[in-house]
């Protein structure tokens, strides 16, 4: 095993744990960030895929367990909190928020042992791959959010320069 496999999974924690805490503080509603950290880890969990042989169990449970990270990282887009004007509307998680969390945690672990008990392989769950389709979940539902609250969606790439761009509010 190599260092990088050794602690991959201790850095995608870290990661995780700073976004948190991050969003817990408030932060700045911004489709960089909403977008690329759903995309880099579905990218190195789709990778993972690529060198695997799925069988058909394998496939079904990503479906299940796949659809279940989205639609629970949708529920959590529901519980965070969205302020500001729209040309810079703050996103902060609040307590719900937590327990969103903690039941997706609950919701996963029992998904992936009955998944395990039905024959699914261990590499066909990556961690990236789930922890990315939930925070695609989450994502989705809050930039469709802070557009029904006014945001320049698409400006949100640059929130300095939104307020700049003609029609801003």
């Amino acid at each position: 095993m190599t260092v990088l496999q050794t602690w991959w999974p201790v850095l995608v924690v870290v990661v995780l744990v700073v976004v948190v805490v991050r969003r817990f503080r408030g932060e700045p509603v911004d489709l960089k960030d909403a977008v690329v950290a759903p995309a880099v880890l579905l990218f190195l969990g789709g990778r993972t895929l690529l060198d695997l042989d799925l069988t058909g169990t394998d496939v079904l449970w990503l479906a299940v367990t796949g659809a279940a990270g989205v639609a629970l990282g949708g529920v959590r887009g529901t519980t965070t909190r969205i302020s500001g004007p729209p040309e810079r509307l703050v996103q902060r998680y609040t307590g719900r928020t937590l327990v969103v969390w903690v039941a997706s945690l609950v919701v996963g672990g029992t998904l992936g042992g009955l998944a395990a008990f039905a024959g699914m392989q261990a590499e066909a769950r990556p961690v990236t791959l789930s922890i990315g389709l939930s925070l695609l979940g989450e994502s989705a539902v809050l930039l469709w959010r802070a557009h029904r609250a006014g945001a320049d969606v698409v400006g949100l790439l640059r929130p300095d320069d939104a307020a700049a761009r003609p029609g801003a509010r």
